[in-house]
């Protein structure tokens, strides 16, 4: 059954019903009502909590007729655009890769077999499957037989066998044989599109990142709705500042404390390097997946299609030892005649095919396709049982002793070997060995090299000889590639875990092994990556942090992975991971700088609250401080190339980095403020030094965040600074940003502030940069106390 072959009596569908069905919306076309559209994009970027915060912010300030403090409005714009363009632009190019990576079935329309794509396959359409396709929608054998992997939808491990008659359910996939298959439910109907509904009801898991920013940002929202109502009584009833006043400084204490970057510039950080992938041919079938890959501490590959190229060839025939020279053609003939009559299509069979040229078949012969579970197919005749796979699952222990030596020496080369066998009911005979060649990819060495460098464990699992792969792994360049077992020595739970902390290579894995073993690693609070290429793979693929597929791997991997490199250039891992870690480790970088700021507006805001002053910065003065302090330079800042492995958590490092800068700024404005107040300062005054104490700061800050500097992170700072002096130096933007008439008794208090600033900064900095070492050895005594 080929594609020039099509079984008597079905010819499939006419090009007529086929377009009908079409026109009826019976097709493959699976609707996505969450997936991302222009017009969800532009809402999801409109529509926000926090802009519906500036609106309202926006509309007091009309009212009470404070226009020259709408300074942050154009900013909040230009980031609504930047968010809005760089999604779109993202959007656009996956969905170009998207349509590129679409499979495609052949199909029987018009009595022949046409390529048709995934969308437009029709209800009643047949289709041919074989080994590796993932099913496309709800189906029923009608030719042939092959198994079935269902553990995507069933979450059974077990092949399950599909004769004539039986139901094939949409998202398994075909792990041997081959068959005809009619459609019966496609689309939305079809029961994959039903379960992707149901998950879809079901939270997904967000990555640390995302989760301790939606933290950050959750808590903003919600404190300034307490907070600024009580600023806004305590200034109108209490300090009897008028309506306009009190909405000014209540506007002031609440841009502060909102984190209006934050959130987008993780957005656009992610859509750019999305964008930046898809055009190095990776698809990303969830974006956030970038930053699980750059937190990689384990990354599991298996040996063939990874390590090595797509494709093998056969080298060397060889007898087995008391087999003479006469048997060898005999042998060769069977074993010609196995690989036509087996419906196996993976490498090593086309590598067989391509080396046997006869076309003969056995006649009458019941087939049963290799299963990655016991590691050979098998074919019955009228006379004989044979048997094609690993010569250690198939030879007694007795044949197995007896050409030992000779299989050794080649999978000591790197060569995987075949045995044809004959089976009895009392012996297994072999009859012929065959050597198969693997060549490593040509920028394997690279790859792992840059892995080796970058503190992330390559742990290789496959189902070869573990011989053949430990050298195959060492000829990659793969760390302690010496050190393998033999994974169908692993009998328990127990032993899998064991194993998985001590050794480097595992060969002779079964598909769930693969997946107990990644379970290990993750038990051990690892976090694993898993590359793989074929069904047998995607059990695992499904419990790691991260799942890889190529591209010339089958497609139901391909489906199941949250990462595709759709050229098979397993090189294109190290852009991955490095996007990554660019991504965690800019942001964490940019999330200090508007940390500093949210944390000083709330202390601030409280302690106005409490001492019933009032809040001494105008919301023009926080804009200034945001444009030059925070928004600029964190922007530019992750843009940088920064691949460093950071396993700090985000959260804990953006706050202990943060606190000595706003505790700085909190005590030097306060204290201001109520020196202000001792010796009847004017208001303005405490304003105009606030702004330029807070500026001091905030450079300090950005200074220590951009540690190592270098010329690209000196010329940010430069930026910065220049542009805040011509601020405060251009009489019309010092008016715009309410910096005029300050006398020389305040800057002269002023400067005295800011010189206690920095002591104070050095010092709280140094106190914080403590605290992890004095907590750890906190620990490590305790610990030892409790001991004794």
């Amino acid at each position: 059954m080929d594609a020039k072959t099509i079984t008597k009596n079905i010819s499939g569908l006419s090009s007529k019903e086929a377009d009908e069905r079409l026109k009826n919306g019976q097709n493959n076309k699976m609707i996505d009502e969450n997936a991302a559209t222009t017009s969800s994009i532009i809402r999801q970027n409109i529509f926000t909590y926090f802009n519906l915060i500036f609106a309202i912010i926006t509309l007091l300030l009309i009212i009470a007729g404070s226009f020259n403090s709408l300074t942050f409005l154009p900013v909040i714009i230009i980031n609504i655009i930047i968010g809005i363009i760089q999604q779109l632009r993202s959007k656009k190019v996956l969905d170009q890769l998207n349509v590129i990576s679409k499979a495609s079935y052949q199909v029987i329309r018009d009595g022949k077999y046409q390529s048709i794509a995934i969308d437009e396959l029709v209800l009643d359409d047949v289709i041919l499957l074989d080994e590796g396709r993932q099913i496309p929608a709800d189906a029923t054998v009608i030719d042939g037989k092959v198994t079935v992997n269902e553990s995507l939808l069933t979450g059974e491990e077990d092949e399950i066998e599909k004769v004539i008659g039986s139901d094939l359910k949409s998202g398994s996939s075909i792990i041997s044989g081959k068959c005809l298959a009619k459609l019966t439910a496609v689309g939305n109907d079809s029961y994959v599109a039903k379960l992707t509904q149901k998950a879809k009801e079901v939270k997904q898991k967000k990555t640390d990142l995302i989760r301790d920013i939606e933290r950050i940002i959750k808590f903003a929202g919600i404190i300034i709705i307490p907070i600024g109502i009580t600023l806004f009584m305590q200034s109108f009833f209490l300090n009897h500042k008028n309506f306009s006043d009190s909405i000014v400084s209540t506007v002031g204490a609440l841009i502060g404390m909102i984190p209006e970057g934050l959130y987008l510039l993780v957005t656009v950080a992610l859509a750019i390097s999305a964008t930046k992938l898809a055009r190095k041919k990776v698809l990303l079938h969830d974006m956030k997946s970038i930053e699980s890959l750059a937190r990689v501490d384990i990354l599991c590959v298996d040996k063939t299609g990874t390590i090595t190229a797509n494709k093998m060839t056969v080298t060397n025939l060889i007898l087995p030892q008391q087999a003479s020279q006469k048997d060898l053609v005999a042998n060769q003939a069977i074993l010609s005649k196995y690989i036509n009559t087996i419906s196996d299509s993976n490498i090593t069979m086309l590598a067989l095919r391509e080396y046997f040229k006869s076309k003969e078949k056995f006649q009458n012969a019941e087939t049963t396709p290799f299963s990655s579970k016991v590691k050979y197919s098998q074919i019955k005749t009228e006379n004989s049982t044979y048997r094609l796979g690993a010569p250690d699952i198939l030879l007694d222990q007795v044949a197995l002793e007896a050409n030992q030596d000779q299989l050794t020496q080649y999978a000591s080369d790197g060569k995987r070997i075949l045995a044809l066998v004959d089976v009895n009911p009392n012996k297994v005979t072999p009859l012929l060995f065959v050597a198969i060649k693997n060549d490593i990819r040509a920028n394997a060495k690279e790859i792992f090299s840059f892995f080796n460098d970058n503190d992330v464990a390559i742990k290789v699992i496959s189902g070869d000889n573990p011989l053949t792969v430990s050298k195959i792994a060492n000829q990659a360049g793969i760390l302690d590639s010496s050190n393998y077992i033999d994974a169908s020595t692993l009998k328990t739970q127990e032993d899998i875990e064991k194993a998985a902390l001590t050794y480097t290579i595992f060969g002779r894995v079964t598909p769930e092994q693969k997946k107990d073993l990644v379970l290990a690693f993750k038990k051990n609070n690892f976090k694993v990556a898993m590359t793989g290429d074929g069904v047998n793979d995607i059990l695992a693929m499904k419990e790691a942090d991260c799942s890889i597929a190529m591209g010339s791997g089958s497609e139901a991997a391909r489906q199941a992975a949250q990462v595709v490199l759709l050229d098979s250039d397993f090189s294109r891992m190290k852009d991955i991971v490095s996007q990554g870690r660019q991504i965690i480790n800019n942001i964490t970088r940019s999330a200090t700088l508007f940390l500093y700021k949210n944390i000083f507006s709330m202390l601030l805001a409280i302690f106005s609250i409490i001492t019933i002053f009032t809040y001494p910065l105008a919301p023009t003065q926080v804009s200034l401080i945001s444009m030059f302090n925070i928004g600029i330079p964190a922007f530019l800042l992750s843009l940088e190339t920064n691949t460093a492995k950071k396993n700090q958590n985000f959260l804990k490092e953006t706050i202990l980095t943060s606190l000595p800068a706003s505790l700085t700024s909190f005590s030097a404005i306060a204290c201001l403020v109520v020196f202000g107040q001792l010796f009847d300062i004017p208001q303005g005054d405490i304003g105009i030094a606030s702004t330029y104490l807070l500026a001091v700061v905030g450079f300090l800050i950005l200074k220590n965040v951009s540690k190592p500097l270098n010329k690209y992170k000196i010329s940010i700072f430069i930026t910065c600074f220049i542009g805040f002096i011509i601020c405060c130096l251009n009489p019309s933007l010092r008016s715009l940003f309410m910096l005029n008439e300050f006398s020389n008794e305040s800057m002269v208090l002023c400067l005295i502030f800011a010189l206690a600033e920095v002591t104070v900064m050095r010092s709280l900095t140094f106190l914080f940069e403590s605290i992890p070492n004095l907590l750890s050895k906190w620990r490590l005594a305790i610990k030892k106390m409790l001991a004794d």
